[in-house]
């Protein structure tokens, strides 16, 4: 198999993997720690045994040899006069005892300590040590450094050793030991043994810290091979599971796809229905216009027609959008006078009916010193031609009086469009604010219309979608007085 085919086959069950991944790491990360802290246990104690076990060899070591050095010395009658062949013989016996301690690796000197009236000295070959001790012949003091360090160690000692008879050792370079042996001659102390011994058990250390690590190798190894087995088995388990998961989601969400399209498909033809009454409305008053032209009137009415006819083309260009780009809706080509926008609304649209006089009644509060937006002027007509109607069709049944305000505020630079009547007000449930923050009034096909009217409850949520495309916000609210209030902040 190839490296890519191995990549992506590990790709494929890249969850699972990574599980794997990070019960491998902390147990290789405990195991790690374990193995420190237990390295530095076995260390540790073999570091302590090593000490008691060089002290106990190093000094049995010297023992020995001042023993052996007494057992020659015990074999020499000194009453009598020894010939020149057994003087040989008990030097050589001597030397062999030095050279073979000697021999050794870690035996750095052996020397044995005798005092001569005011002066100690440090005896390392046979002949001296003979001389000394059976002829008591003088030895040439030594200018030798490590004879004359010996030396000065035992005169520490010498009054400890000669009380207690007992060894004595002195540790230095925390690794050597500088053994003094009591060397004790037919009951007499003589002096000591000497003997500098640093043992070295650093092999043994070696080979079990060796051992201990092969030993956790073998461990993590025989860990991730167990982990391995786990993640391969895991994912072949979990394989049809996964397959079967993902047809029913892909399957999911194709339903949703088609489910959310035909709800939007649902709710644009409403919205279309919504709004074809609109453009009817428009097209009798360009046919009435039509009607009355004459070359006196011509002037007005071609404005009307024109205002007209566009925002008729505006509705039709609604219908082909779901969302209209908002380049439509926003741009700074256009230079929008709200104050002429809503006076036209009010003027040409809601007073041109022949019942309002009994049923409403439109009052305009224009501040001139309002300024122009750059929002489209048949957007910021769908916007509030929906709130006046809304009063108009919930207000009551007649004396309906509807202020439209318009109102700037230099100070935060704001602009604000003001709608309100002394109608019935808006129901307290439609105030409430959802999950969304959004009032309920807002909220699409939401309205206190008689139930089985059609393509009602779309105004106010038209109005609320359109402000928020152009950057405004839109609130409703009832006023103590009696009927309600919508507010449209603009940010200049």
């Amino acid at each position: 198999m190839s490296p890519k085919k191995i990549f992506e086959k590990i790709k494929e069950y890249h969850f699972e993997f990574k599980h794997v991944t990070v019960l491998f790491i902390i147990l290789f990360s405990f195991q790690v720690i374990i193995s420190f802290i237990n390295k530095a246990a076995v260390k540790s104690f073999l570091s302590t045994t090593q000490e008691w076990y060089q002290k106990d060899s190093a000094e049995e070591i010297a023992n020995l040899t001042a023993t052996s050095l007494e057992l020659v010395l015990e074999s020499i009658d000194p009453q009598k006069t020894l010939n020149k062949d057994q003087e040989n013989k008990a030097v050589q016996a001597f030397d062999i005892i030095f050279s073979q301690q000697q021999l050794k690796h870690n035996i750095e000197g052996l020397y044995v300590i005798v005092r001569f009236g005011n002066e100690v000295y440090a005896i390392d070959d046979g002949r001296t040590f003979f001389r000394f001790l059976v002829s008591h012949s003088k030895i040439n003091q030594t200018t030798d450094k490590n004879k004359l360090a010996v030396v000065e160690m035992y005169k520490k000692v010498e009054r400890e050793l000669n009380v207690k008879e007992e060894i004595k050792s002195i540790i230095t370079d925390k690794k050597t030991f500088n053994i003094f042996v009591p060397f004790v001659l037919r009951g007499e102390y003589i002096g000591a043994v000497y003997m500098k011994n640093t043992p070295d058990f650093s092999f043994i250390s070696n080979q079990v810290i060796s051992n201990y690590d092969e030993t956790s190798v073998i461990y993590l190894s025989l860990i991730l091979l167990g982990l391995l087995a786990m993640y391969f088995i895991s994912s072949y388990t979990v394989k049809e599971r996964d397959d079967a998961q993902k047809m029913l989601f892909d399957e999911h969400e194709t339903s949703l796809k088609k489910q959310i399209n035909y709800e939007k498909e649902l709710i644009f033809t409403k919205r279309i229905y919504h709004t074809h009454h609109k453009a009817e409305k428009v097209m009798g008053f360009i046919k009435e216009d039509l009607r009355v032209l004459s070359p006196e009137n011509i002037n007005d009415i071609k404005y009307r027609v024109s205002k007209y006819s566009n925002f008729i083309s505006r509705v039709i260009y609604d219908m082909k959008w779901y969302d209209p780009p908002v380049q439509t809706i926003r741009n700074q080509i256009f230079r929008t006078n709200l104050n002429e926008v809503i006076k036209f609304l009010v003027d040409n649209i809601f007073l041109r009916i022949t019942s309002k006089s009994n049923a409403y009644e439109i009052k305009l509060e224009t501040d001139p010193k309002l300024p122009v937006v750059p929002i489209n002027e048949f957007v910021v007509w769908e916007i509030i031609e929906p709130l006046i109607q809304n009063s108009i069709d919930h207000g009551g049944e007649k004396g309906i009086e509807i202020n439209c305000k318009t109102r700037f505020d230099e100070s935060t630079n704001k602009s604000f469009i003001i709608i309100e009547d002394n109608g019935k007000g808006i129901e307290q449930e439609l105030l409430k604010v959802n999950e969304n923050g959004i009032k309920n009034v807002f909220i699409e096909n939401v309205t206190t219309k008689q139930s089985g009217l059609q393509n009602s409850g779309y105004g106010c949520y038209i109005a609320y979608e359109i402000s928020k495309r152009c950057g405004w916000d839109i609130d409703a609210e009832n006023l103590d007085k009696g009927g309600c209030r919508f507010t449209i902040t603009i940010y200049n």
